[in-house]
């Protein structure tokens, strides 16, 4: 299996790095064209749009059809999308480049989440390969932007030319090639198709929501990600605050994801320890005393202390709640599952920094750590009593298999 997950996560790279580099490149497109920065916001908007609209059918076509036919779509989606930004760099085109990208990635993720936890054998594989696979995105989200600035500083006749970003978006309409390149010898996981849902009348996501246990999960995992939310936006504001430069803030932000992709590696090493109730429960509670303390931290390099700490104790929560999902959920709705949990923490990336940044307005900065602060506290209660739904459904161990060619 570690070969075939190896081919999984590099394809997955290939692909996100698509709409990470696109996101990247179509804004400051737009800025040196002279769009408003209220343009470039709605354009950022469409790269969430899609995974918000499309991500429970995205999850029912993984379902129904595994990995190879979805991925096949959102390969072809993705060079599309960046395909036509590098023919037609103007606004429309772009907003359309945007949802087509950001819809391709989401269900990329989305079946390849679903078929890898379908590969593992046993809650301790669970846990190893959702960390291995939580690290992808954090790799694309650098090579996609990188290459795509050298591109448009040095493919052009001078930096920033119009041939500098059409070189960029056509590199970023070749990299799901790759994907495709790498995907063609993995097998299905074993039981695809073999699990049928019931008969009867037709099934809604939000019934899942029914089960004590996943709608536990899913206001954990709504709890984590308001935090990351809180502390995209909030730093920066308490960086102005105190008259710091934009570099001061962006090595505490950097801190911070560094931190939660170096303990996301670390975390196979240690999934035969760790119970997934227990180190949701944990991390909940030390991010709520990381919040509570980190207004009052005096300067830049006890702030980045405080967020190194806080990556590590969100980092380790997203592998958690994927092998959570995958051993609480019927089969032949974990795809569908795995949509509702996108659809929700990407309508939390929509909605929390308009609620936060009004919060902020009405009882400062540090107020609004101190409200999460006690929020996830006692929202940790919930991350503990997932035990009992774990021990309701322990690990199935799956027939071995090879999974690639």
């Amino acid at each position: 299996m570690n070969a075939a997950l190896a081919r999984l996560i590099t394809a997955q790279i290939f692909l996100h790095a698509t709409m990470a580099g696109t996101r990247m490149a179509a804004p400051l497109l737009m800025l040196r064209e002279g769009y408003s920065a209220a343009a470039v916001g709605i354009l950022l908007a469409f790269f969430g749009l899609a995974p918000l609209i499309l991500a429970i059918p995205a999850g029912r076509f993984a379902d129904r059809h595994g990995l190879h036919r979805p991925l096949r779509w959102c390969i072809v989606t993705a060079c599309l999308g960046a395909g036509l930004a590098m023919l037609w760099p103007i606004y429309p085109v772009l907003c359309l480049a945007a949802l087509l990208t950001g819809g391709a990635a989401a269900g990329a993720v989305i079946a390849l989440q679903r078929h890898v936890g379908r590969m593992a054998e046993g809650g301790v594989q669970l846990r190893q390969v959702f960390s291995w696979l939580a690290i992808g995105p954090a790799i694309s989200n650098f090579i996609g932007p990188l290459a795509a600035g050298l591109l448009i500083d040095h493919a052009g006749p001078v930096p920033g030319s119009l041939l500098g970003y059409g070189a960029a978006f056509g590199l970023m309409a070749l990299l799901p090639g790759v994907t495709w390149l790498l995907l063609r010898p993995v097998r299905e996981a074993p039981g695809q198709g073999d699990t049928q849902p019931v008969q009867g009348m037709p099934l809604r996501a939000w019934d899942l929501l029914k089960d004590r246990g996943f709608a536990r999960l899913m206001l954990v995992n709504w709890f984590v990600s308001s935090c990351w939310d809180v502390h995209t936006l909030i730093v920066p504001l308490i960086g102005v605050e105190r008259g710091m430069n934009a570099s001061v803030i962006g090595f505490i932000l950097g801190s911070f994801a560094l931190a939660a992709a170096a303990i996301r590696v670390a975390m196979p090493l240690l999934a035969a320890h760790l119970q997934e109730w227990a180190v949701m429960a944990g991390a909940m509670l030390m991010t709520a005393a990381l919040f509570a303390i980190y207004p009052l931290m005096p300067g830049p390099l006890s702030m980045a202390a405080c967020s190194v700490m806080l990556g590590m104790a969100l980092g380790v929560v997203q592998p958690m709640v994927m092998s959570t999902l995958h051993q609480i959920t019927p089969a032949h709705r974990q795809g569908e599952a795995l949509g509702l949990r996108m659809m929700t923490v990407t309508g939390s990336s929509v909605l929390m920094p308009v609620v936060f940044g009004s919060v902020s307005a009405l009882v400062g900065s540090a107020g609004v750590f101190w409200i999460v602060s006690g929020i996830v506290g006692l929202g940790s209660r919930s991350a503990w009593l997932l035990r009992d739904a774990l021990a309701l459904h322990p690990p199935h161990e799956s027939p071995r298999s090879d999974h690639s060619a």
